[in-house]
């Protein structure tokens, strides 16, 4: 995929009712640790896939086939193409999210089911106290945002949190011992990094979001079944179950907390 490509390849991928991803395919087609492809047919754009290298991790997603061209083959060769340069760049494990429909394809790649992704989510709130521990972001907050990501996530997003931390997109809650406890950063297309080791603290952050986006909205959180204490806590705040995925990997995945991962950017960049 080409800058010039972006908007098309969205385009594509709206008409296929996939949502509007204009702003993250102009991200991916430029920023220089994702590897974006597409399959061009006579200079239509029939599909999609996009690797984002973490370091040690590489992402996988959006593999996209527009229906008419699919059954061609056309998956298979963004998915090698994906796979290869997540091996290319020296990952030593690749990570996606698989749908129904792509899991047996991924399955006969070798990627097996590491996790299950479970989305929560809650209404905003009109009114309610604030959160007197959870601030705005400062710049001199980014060291310790990146060394809490890459303990949770095993990955190194540096490159990520570098891009989208800002007062106007990042959010830290604060230890009473001064430490940071953990951070929300949204990306430029929604979704939102939350990262938090205490399952207060995170729960602290989640009702901050709460309160930003206000009544008639809804908030959502990611996190994996094994966070089975966060996953009750929330269900006891009214949070409720909205949808699920398998989190399918190939490779060794290095150290990480799990159970330190409240949300994501997305499934394409981690």
């Amino acid at each position: 995929m080409t800058p010039a490509d972006a908007d098309a390849t969205a385009d594509a991928i709206q008409r296929a009712n996939w949502g509007g991803r204009h702003v993250k395919m102009a991200f991916v087609a430029r920023h220089p640790e994702c590897r974006a492809f597409v399959a061009d047919a006579g200079g239509t754009i029939v599909g999609s896939g996009v690797t984002t290298i973490n370091g040690p991790v590489a992402w996988i997603g959006t593999i996209w086939v527009d229906p008419a061209w699919r059954g061609r083959g056309l998956g298979t060769a963004l998915t090698q193409a994906t796979i290869e340069a997540g091996e290319d760049a020296g990952c030593r494990a690749l990570v996606l999210v698989a749908t129904d429909a792509g899991r047996p394809l991924y399955e006969r790649f070798g990627f097996e089911v590491q996790a299950q992704y479970r989305i929560l989510e809650a209404p905003g709130l009109a009114i309610g106290a604030a959160e007197p521990r959870v601030r705005s972001y400062r710049p001199a907050d980014l060291p310790a945002i990146t060394a809490l990501d890459a303990a949770a996530t095993g990955e190194n997003r540096a490159h990520l949190l570098a891009a989208f931390a800002a007062p106007e997109t990042t959010r830290c809650v604060d230890r009473a011992d001064g430490r940071l406890g953990g951070f929300v950063l949204r990306a430029p297309w929604g979704g939102g990094a939350t990262i938090a080791p205490d399952s207060d603290d995170a729960l602290a952050i989640l009702r901050a979001r709460q309160l930003a986006t206000g009544a008639g909205k809804r908030v959502r959180a990611g996190l994996l079944d094994s966070n089975t204490v966060g996953i009750g806590r929330l269900e006891a705040a009214g949070w409720s179950f909205a949808w699920g995925a398998p989190r399918m990997i190939r490779g060794e995945m290095p150290p990480w907390q799990p159970d330190a991962i409240w949300g994501q950017f997305d499934h394409a960049v981690g």
